[in-house]
């Protein structure tokens, strides 16, 4: 009876051995099963970002082919300055302005025709010129000058300036085109004459004097004048010492451009050179009749209603 019990013992510890052994690869495999899962829906959780990523690539080429070369958004910053003249404000780009390949310092635009016509027509200045309100625009080697009539308001005219000139930045607009004339050649201005070079570059001809006027023109007062959105012109040195300047840009139709003649370029001149005597300003046929004509309408309106009437 007890080797019956003993037997009856070993067999059930046989067959408790045999379950434990075949339910261990069981509960491995299942082990397995979930670790592979976990690998899998790790894998896909990796690749879900690049999805993302390429999709976002696709937004950004559709928006700016630039920006999906690049990886980034390409922008525009024009910083504003005002002038001394309040009808005058300097715009710059961080842009160069005029091609390198110009001679001349800067250009000024007193017309539509002008941004048109020969030696260098500019499809900016043209639609800067057919805004409301403004009269000339002036290019420097970096920056923009825009005059505007006394009547207009800067409020509505200065958002206009800003979308123009941005528009043809980020564009690759060109801004100023070198205009090739049959008789004339490249450069050539509309009357057939050559490319003016810039009037302060130096010229073994220029007497020792006229040489003196130029450095001090060109190292002490143009950097000051472009600071204001404009330029200065050397016309000539007469016998009786007497300089002949233009004033350009912001500064031709400034109100204080007599006292910047008289008290800044007028005195520093005759500072440095003995010879100089006086400075004067020359303006052009059109800025003659202009005057004229003001001064006409002025004794016009001062006969009709008397002395007070021109009266300010």
């Amino acid at each position: 009876m007890s080797s019956y019990r003993a037997t009856r013992t070993a067999l059930r510890a046989v067959a408790r051995t045999s379950r434990l052994a075949t339910s261990r690869p069981s509960q491995s495999r299942s082990f397995a099963s979930v670790h592979t899962g976990f690998l899998q829906n790790n894998q896909t959780s990796q690749h879900r970002p690049t999805t993302t990523t390429s999709r976002q690539q696709q937004s950004l080429q559709r928006q700016s082919p630039f920006a999906a070369r690049t990886g980034a958004v390409r922008t525009i910053f024009i910083q504003t300055e005002n002038t001394p003249n309040p009808d005058a404000v300097k715009f710059l780009p961080n842009h160069r302005i005029l091609p390198d390949t110009l001679s001349t310092p800067f250009i000024e635009y007193l017309n539509p025709r002008s941004t048109i016509a020969p030696p260098y027509p500019s499809p900016l200045a043209a639609q800067l010129m057919n805004i409301d309100g403004v009269t000339s625009v002036f290019y420097g080697a970096d920056f923009i000058t825009v005059n505007k009539s006394p009547d207009a308001n800067w409020a509505h005219i200065r958002p206009e300036i800003f979308a123009l000139i941005t528009e043809a930045i980020t564009s690759g607009q060109t801004i100023v085109t070198v205009s090739a004339d049959k008789e004339g050649g490249v450069g050539a201005a509309a009357d057939g004459a050559p490319e003016e070079p810039d009037s302060l570059a130096y010229d073994e001809n220029d007497s020792e004097v006229v040489g003196m006027i130029k450095e001090l023109l060109e190292t002490r007062i143009r950097p000051a004048i472009q600071e204001d959105g404009g330029d200065i012109e050397f016309r000539g040195f007469t016998d009786e010492g007497t300089v002949l300047l233009k004033l350009r840009g912001a500064c031709r139709t400034c109100d204080s451009s007599t006292v910047t003649l008289k008290n800044g370029i007028e005195s520093m001149l005759m500072h440095y050179i003995e010879e100089v005597k006086s400075v004067e300003q020359i303006l052009d046929q059109e800025e003659e009749i202009a005057i004229q004509e003001f001064a006409k309408f002025e004794e016009k309106l001062k006969s009709q209603k008397g002395p007070e009437a021109t009266a300010a």
